[in-house]
């Protein structure tokens, strides 16, 4: 008795299974669904449901596009346009003429100090700027009593900074100076700071098997400050009027590059082969002719909708 009933209900789960697996697969979105088959295919999309997985899609144009190598970096201060001010006598602090924040020209009063040998009155020392730029740092009172060789204050100068970059040991062939760079920072994305390569190291880190480089570039605003990582997009050769998308419109899958190219509401992968890239875009060299729309934002969305082979998008009430 105990057999036959396991028996009768294992035959009705095999039989809920087949059910299950013969009824088409359903993706709901906001409302709508898309009808799938089996073994990928073409996807429709309504208007609604591309606004919900936030689609855009941009076109394939001719452009031109810069060989670029790509490498990390840290802006760091120009070493010719700051200064640590420092006192050569022992005495106290008279007068202060400028704070933390303040602007300072070349030449500049910045302290007088009474110094501590005799005379009558002592004599007194005035310091002034030996750069222009700004007080970042004041290590000094009225009052207070200094020593020689104490820095008094830091003073900086951000019009023009560098960005120590690191160059891996297989490609240290690739640089050489007063190569242009294009500089990006996290602080502000949709800026692209130019610069160029000052100087290129003259020794590998015998740890990381990297070699240094400065990379000098103009900060009329201010914006670069000290100890900022960065990405560098050295130039290395110029392709000018290449096909060409941007380079968060490739998917790759199983070593096979491709995008996901739109018509009017529908959908479909298209195999890519992809040539010289920048920092932004990258050039088609097979697949692709000006004017092909391809989805930049959602395709993965739609790429796995296309793997399950969508074949109408209907709307549900």
């Amino acid at each position: 008795m105990k057999i036959r009933t396991t028996i009768s209900t294992c035959l009705a789960v095999l039989a809920v299974m087949t059910l299950c697996l013969a009824v088409p697969q359903r993706l709901f979105a906001h409302g709508d669904q898309i009808e799938m088959g089996g073994g990928g295919g073409p996807v429709k999309l309504t208007k609604e449901q591309q606004a919900a997985i936030g689609l855009k899609a941009v076109k394939a144009e001719l452009r031109d596009i810069d060989a670029v190598l790509m490498l990390n970096g840290k802006v760091k201060l120009d070493p010719n346009l700051h200064a640590h001010v420092s006192t050569r006598i022992e005495g106290r602090v008279e007068k202060l003429y400028v704070k933390v924040g303040d602007r300072v020209e070349k030449g500049q009063k910045l302290v007088e100090i009474q110094s501590r040998q005799i005379g009558n009155p002592p004599p007194v020392v005035t310091i002034e700027a030996i750069v222009g730029g700004v007080i970042n740092e004041r290590n000094a009172t009225l009052g207070e009593s200094v020593e020689p060789n104490k820095e008094l204050f830091h003073i900086i100068d951000l019009s023009e900074v560098i960005v120590e970059a690191e160059v891996y040991e297989e490609d240290v062939g690739k640089v050489k100076l007063d190569q242009a760079v294009r500089i990006q920072v996290l602080g502000y994305p949709s800026d692209t700071f130019e610069g160029k390569i000052t100087f290129v190291g003259l020794e590998l880190d015998p740890e990381k098997r990297t070699l240094p480089v400065w990379i000098s570039l103009k900060n009329s605003d201010w914006k670069l400050r000290p100890d900022m990582f960065v990405k560098a997009a050295v130039v290395l050769t110029h392709n000018k009027g290449v096909l060409a998308v941007p380079k968060e419109a490739i998917l790759e899958a199983k070593g096979e590059k491709f995008v996901l190219v739109q018509t009017s509401d529908t959908f479909n992968r298209v195999d890519v082969k992809t040539g010289v890239e920048d920092d932004s875009f990258v050039e088609i060299q097979e697949g692709l002719i000006p004017d092909d729309v391809v989805v930049t934002v959602g395709k993965r969305e739609v790429y796995m909708t296309w793997l399950t082979g969508g074949k109408k998008a209907t709307v549900k009430d």
